[in-house]
């Protein structure tokens, strides 16, 4: 077997490739990132939780309706609740929605392969007859744009699977909260290794959608699809959310001739590792209404933090979105080592060399992100 250590990385972010390698996380290790990282993700777990909650009651009781006016209410409307939300006194659902549309637009995975499968297109008609069993009008529609409610029925699925997804995320990030509270978590290396932890435990936890219309139950995305957590929605939630994201509107020209949004969606640098902090809290830009909602559920210990800044916690959600990037650089430290073709560690140079080619083309995607910004 070969024992022999790779030669120094000449990458331009050679730094952060040798901190992987040696079991460091891309976010370097102090007591303040620390502190800033559990604190962002305790309050991101909250508001996960209520986007999750959320997403599964649309894709469970607002299915197949042209016009879901109370989607948000989660089945509790009342008129002083819909005054509250005229008045945006809420969560911000429509973040959530966001990141389902950017997931279904950008695809990826065996949930997108899964929902063009004849087998889907045939759960979903059952279920559109089911529905519309005495609507002549509604199946009619479905004759004339036979379609329409199938991708609509498609639409729902992200919801559930994103859904899915965010309630085990939830799950991860306020069990790690709640060990920091007991003394178990007290270094990035601790937040990513118990990040990772949760991702492999769940990793084959299927990813199921089913339909009760009347007394019977529709299987939309059957357990014997074999879509799972890991690979099928949280690999494409990462490229989706964490790199591509959406251009957003009055940031850039849509005009073609501009050419300012790339051609190609694989080149899309619009995600969460790339945001520019700085434009949160303008109008049209979707990561304000994540940070107008994390501001709410702020542990103390991070509060205080921010209220000793320079501008006294007058630049809040500026702060928020810098520290929630800090975050998702150890949540993505934990998907690279998840999904690296052998242990980091490896002594074997044959590994070694894969592993390093696998790191190098992650590090090619971080070359214009705020990895420096957030390491600085």
């Amino acid at each position: 077997m070969l024992t022999s250590k790779l030669e120094p990385s000449k990458h331009p972010l050679a730094e952060y490739i040798h901190r992987l390698e040696s079991g460091e996380a891309l976010l370097k290790d102090s007591p303040e990132n620390v502190v800033e990282v559990v604190g962002i993700l305790k309050s991101y777990g909250v508001v996960l939780d209520a986007y999750s909650n959320n997403l599964n009651y649309i894709a469970e009781h607002q299915f197949l309706r042209l016009f879901p006016f109370f989607k948000y209410f989660n089945g509790e409307f009342s008129f002083p609740k819909l005054l509250r939300f005229w008045w945006h006194d809420r969560i911000n659902y429509e973040y959530a929605e966001y990141c389902m549309k950017s997931m279904f637009w950008h695809g990826g995975g065996g949930l997108d392969a899964y929902l063009d499968t004849p087998e889907f297109v045939e759960a979903a008609k059952q279920v559109i007859q089911a529905k519309f069993k005495n609507n002549f009008l509604m199946l009619a529609l479905d004759k004339a744009f036979p379609d329409f409610w199938v991708e609509q029925m498609r639409v729902m699925s992200y919801y559930s699977g994103l859904g899915q997804f965010w309630r085990v995320m939830s799950d991860i990030f306020i069990s790690l909260s709640d060990r920091y509270d007991r003394g178990k978590i007290k270094s990035i290396p601790n937040v990513v290794q118990h990040i990772l932890d949760g991702l492999v435990t769940d990793a084959a936890k299927p990813i199921i959608y089913e339909l009760r219309i009347r007394d019977k139950v529709y299987e939309i995305i059957p357990k014997s699809s074999s879509i799972t957590f890991l690979s099928d929605t949280g690999v494409p939630y990462v490229e989706a959310i964490f790199f591509r994201g959406t251009p957003f509107l009055g940031t850039v020209s849509f005009n073609a001739q501009a050419y300012q949004i790339s051609y190609d969606q694989a080149m899309f640098t619009y995600g969460a590792l790339y945001a520019d902090p700085l434009p949160i809290g303008g109008a049209g830009i979707p990561p304000t209404l994540l940070m107008h909602d994390m501001r709410h559920f702020i542990p103390d210990y991070l509060q205080k933090i921010f209220d000793e800044s320079t501008r006294k916690g007058g630049d809040l959600l500026v702060q928020i979105c810098e520290t929630f990037q800090k975050s998702m650089f150890c949540v993505t430290t934990a998907a690279i080592q998840g999904l690296a073709p052998y242990p980091l560690n490896t002594k074997n140079l044959d590994e070694q060399r894969a592993n390093r080619a696998y790191l190098e083309g992650w590090m090619n995607r971080f070359l214009t992100s705020r990895l420096l910004n957030a390491n600085s």
